[in-house]
């Protein structure tokens, strides 16, 4: 698919379990993106990450404090929004807050709206809980995810540092 044409109808729904497989295949993506921004940082992919992510946002589906949101026209799922409600943290310093856990829009589908629209729904779902403020993290080098979520108000509060304690990190020069 070269791309999301205008006359597309995409609609936002609740996942459900017939949608694991496409979910697994853009979890695995994000996955692998981050990865590949920080090889140390991020987890590798492994023999099978469509199978391991499809099985983890399985286990969220029926969960009371989060949701799974997708975007789907005609010919399948193209991006989920995958958001929760974090209880109040003394370690993170913050009262109950929801959370954007994954948002990941399938390539041929970017630049159409679909992120804004999988975020608003996560928003409204999160509000509609009466949870004060929401919370997410972005990776450091994914500046396009990081201007969609400017635009839509988020604020960078926290700045996440990491450091290898590994030997082969100190070859690296850390």
């Amino acid at each position: 698919m070269a791309g999301v044409s205008q006359a597309t109808t995409i609609g936002i729904r609740r996942a459900r379990p017939a949608d694991l497989p496409a979910l697994g295949r853009l979890g695995a993506a994000l996955l692998v993106v981050h990865h590949e921004f920080d090889r140390r940082r991020f987890i590798a992919p492994g023999a099978d990450p469509e199978a391991g992510y499809a099985w983890f946002l399985g286990t969220q589906l029926e969960s009371d404090d989060a949701a799974i949101f997708v975007a789907a026209d005609d010919h399948g799922v193209m991006g989920y929004v995958y958001c929760g409600i974090e209880p109040h943290s003394w370690k993170e310093l913050r009262d109950e807050a929801g959370f954007i856990h994954d948002l990941m829009v399938a390539e041929h589908a970017r630049h159409a709206g679909v992120a804004t629209r999988l975020l608003d729904e996560a928003l409204r779902w999160i509000a509609a809980r009466g949870v004060p403020r929401v919370v997410l993290w972005s990776a450091e080098r994914n500046a396009g995810a990081q201007r969609l979520f400017a635009r839509a108000g988020f604020r960078q509060t926290m700045v996440e540092m990491t450091r290898e304690l590994t030997a082969d990190a100190e070859e690296e020069g850390r």
